[in-house]
């Protein structure tokens, strides 16, 4: 039976037994804290949640739920998993996509399998992860959403921890894509004390500035009918975008490289005759060029990047993101008018033809660029404790614009130093993958879940060699699957580079192996 001491905790805890059993803490005093289950789950128990599949192969681990109210008007949800057996002394935060709403039990499996403790959050609401309508008139629950709810689920969930073991993790993660990636900058700049590794992948962190984006696609895409480019344009899109871009790495694969390498002019794509799948009518063209430009004022500054060439036709690609299977249905139209009527203007009639990107941009960030933000380049604390941040963003992404992360690296060198920088911040920049995966160019390399492998294939596994060893990450070598299947064997591999570098042919060898090919700039 382990001793029970009483120790006092940082934070919003006021006093809790350290080394105490499982049900005993559903007892913890933690401030504007409910916790309503604290049970041992026996091994091999399958668990399951409403909404979920049962999830089968779990460990036995102590299981802690409740909610955190640090405002009359929020409701954290929050669960926190902790090892019975073979901890390995790390606790992994886990972060969610999209407007968040529910607690992310794969990331919490996945992690106690591999001995982590861990902890997720729904971030104060409970909806589906293109629905923002519990925001109408809630700022409160706003700002659980934009900083607060992964923050305080971090210091309960260290808390729980030090209650259960009878001591503190000895290094904390947060691995997330997306929203996650945004919650994971948010969390560096904002509360650098709260993880000594962070890994941010295609992070939403310009918020009001992604959103305003869509809301801007949206209108150039559906204000008029003649407008709308159906899905089964995208082949004829993209392999215009190949035919300029592919090669310019000197390697034909279907995958570019570095689309900052290459300008895509979709003039070609201009139907001389009837209309067909195989181009564009003068008003398709219109809406297309102006999708490409980005975000852009009044004058016709660009004021967030635009979508890079190429995946256009792939899964994942433009046809659930920007087209959708039938006009105003799409993830952009759903993220751009949910956040404008309910984030912005609070107006559930908000129409998004009305949309003006003068006005409605700086209206988004007057409001909301304080609360849902996280583009401080300012790293000073997170770096002087030792922290490590790694982004990563996938070239093909159709929800994010790639050349976003690349913004926000340079801001933070431009900032801290280059010399200053590189001591704990990487970016690596993934030619040819979709939104946090997938797409046709090698695109597994660690970035889901825990860590587990070879540092030089697994960039979390590479996140905890830099703030465990003092290993540095160098080149990370991605792996495309048959079919994004890895039952059906490696079709491709490819090495990651640290921007600014890019992958280069060496002029001999296979194509589709990266030892083919070398790092420079």
């Amino acid at each position: 039976m382990k001793s029970v001491i009483l120790v006092l905790l940082a934070g919003p805890v006021a006093a809790v037994a350290a080394g105490a059993p499982c049900e005993s803490l559903a007892a913890a005093k933690l401030a504007h804290t409910t916790i309503s289950v604290a049970e041992v789950r026996a091994a091999g128990t399958p668990f399951q949640a409403r909404g979920i599949r049962p999830i089968n192969g779990l460990p036995s681990f102590c299981r802690v739920a409740g909610v955190i109210a640090p405002t009359p008007d929020s409701d954290i949800k929050f669960e926190v998993w902790l090892p019975t057996t073979d901890w390995n002394g790390k606790f992994h935060g886990v972060g969610n996509g999209g407007y968040a709403g529910v607690i992310s039990f794969a990331g919490l499996s996945d992690a106690v399998k591999n001995h982590y403790a861990t902890a997720s959050t729904d971030t104060g609401h409970e909806a589906g992860g293109t629905d923002a309508g519990w925001a109408l008139n809630h700022p409160e629950k706003i700002a659980d959403f934009g900083y607060r709810g992964i923050h305080e689920t971090a210091v309960v969930a260290k808390a729980l921890i030090n209650a259960f073991y009878g001591e503190a993790p000895k290094r904390s993660y947060f691995n997330s894509c997306s929203n996650g990636g945004r919650q994971a900058l948010m969390e560096a700049q904002r509360y650098p004390e709260d993880y000594d590794g962070i890994l941010a992948g295609a992070p939403a962190n310009y918020w009001t500035h992604l959103l305003s984006s869509a809301g801007s696609g949206v209108k150039a895409l559906l204000s008029e009918a003649e407008s709308y480019i159906p899905q089964s344009k995208l082949p004829a899109i993209q392999a215009a975008a190949l035919e300029q871009c592919d090669a310019k790495d000197g390697v034909k694969d279907g995958v570019i490289e570095n689309p900052l390498a290459c300008k895509f002019d979709p003039s070609v794509l201009l139907c001389k005759g009837a209309d067909s799948d195989s181009c564009l009518t003068t008003h398709q063209m219109a809406a297309l060029k102006s999708i490409q430009s980005g975000l852009v004022d009044g004058k016709g500054k660009q004021i967030f990047p635009a979508l890079s060439p190429g995946g256009e036709a792939e899964p994942g690609g433009w046809g659930p993101w920007i087209t959708g299977e039938q006009r105003e249905k799409s993830q952009m139209f759903a993220f751009g008018t949910q956040f404008f009527k309910n984030m912005v203007y609070s107006d559930p009639n908000w129409n998004y033809k009305t949309f003006d990107p003068d006005r409605d941009v700086k209206a988004a960030d007057d409001k909301l660029a304080k609360v849902l933000n996280s583009t401080d380049p300012d790293l000073s604390a997170f770096a002087k404790r030792g922290g490590k941040l790694i982004l990563y963003h996938g070239w093909a992404d159709a929800a994010i614009p790639a050349v976003n992360a690349i913004h926000y690296y340079d801001s933070v060198v431009s900032k801290m130093g280059a010399a200053k920088a590189a001591e704990f911040v990487r970016l690596y920049m993934v030619p040819g993958m979709q939104h946090c995966g997938g797409g046709a160019g090698p695109n597994v390399f660690g970035q889901a879940g825990t860590p587990s492998g070879d540092p030089s294939r697994n960039i979390d596994a590479a996140l905890e060699a830099w703030v465990e060893k003092g290993s540095a990450p160098g080149s990370i070598v991605a792996t495309k699957f048959k079919g994004n299947d890895p039952k059906n064997g490696v079709e491709r591999t490819r090495p990651l580079c640290v921007w600014p570098q890019t992958a280069k042919y060496k002029g001999s060898g296979s194509t589709d192996e990266a030892g083919s090919f070398s790092c420079s700039r």
